[in-house]
């Protein structure tokens, strides 16, 4: 009986002492989340304000340099893309049909939203001054971001609602992918 209390003792003491091992490694791992969760804020802030102002400034460039100020602003996976989209059954060299559109991207991007036959960012063809009026963002990773952005033109009384997707790349900010409506008119 006293061998039975005697190691009863020395279990309820082992037991005890090994849940006290398990919640000091606890306590640690919910410091470094939290950490985690406030890089991930600056970064995800960090994004919003590249976005917002490349944009901007994509929009203040002349026509002639419009082409190279998109090069430099998305990766060339999208730029390529959204070239052919731009060039969909248009009578240029190298344009597609939109079956051969459909066939060459749907693998890496959504070609429903692609914006065929309009610009990038917008599908009007004319504009005044493009101004970022709204972008929330709606999910973040840890070098992907996206974003629910409205473009407005108060001059021409236009909105242009998109998602744009934005990834981090060798310490810097590229557009990865714009999710375009094209309007429908009566």
């Amino acid at each position: 009986m006293k061998r039975t209390i005697i190691v009863s003792l020395f279990l309820i003491i082992a037991c005890r002492e090994e849940k006290k091992e398990v919640k000091n490694i606890a306590e640690p791992q919910q410091i470094k989340e939290k950490i985690v969760l406030n890089n991930e804020s600056d970064e995800v802030e960090n994004a919003k304000k590249w976005l917002e102002k490349s944009i901007e400034d994509y929009f203040k460039t002349d026509l002639g340099s419009a082409e190279k100020s998109m090069e430099k602003i998305t990766t060339k996976d999208y730029f390529d893309y959204k070239s052919d989209a731009m060039n969909v059954d248009m009578e240029v060299d190298g344009s597609l049909t939109e079956k051969e559109f459909q066939e060459k991207w749907r693998k890496k991007f959504d070609v429903q939203k692609a914006g065929i036959g309009v610009g990038f960012l917008i599908s009007g063809q004319d504009w005044d001054e493009i101004k970022v009026s709204s972008c929330k963002v709606l999910a973040a990773g840890e070098n992907d971001f996206l974003f629910d952005v409205i473009l407005s033109d108060k001059k021409l009384k236009a909105e242009y609602p998109i998602k744009v997707n934005v990834i981090k790349d060798n310490g810097s900010f590229l557009i990865a992918d714009v999710q375009q409506e094209v309007p429908v008119f009566n």
